[in-house]
């Protein structure tokens, strides 16, 4: 049975994966949707 890092690197290979991969780069690179996102994030686990 295949564990979950060996199928997200099969998913990432995929169109639909590669896809995914170089939006999640773009967003990346935008410094405003980096904080936003790390303000999700230390919200998310309870830091205010």
């Amino acid at each position: 049975m295949p564990g979950i890092l060996s199928k997200i690197a099969a998913f990432a290979r995929t169109p639909q994966g590669r896809r995914l991969t170089a939006q999640a780069k773009r967003v990346a690179s935008d410094p405003r949707k980096r904080a936003e996102a790390k303000r999700a994030l230390s919200r998310f686990r309870g830091r205010r």
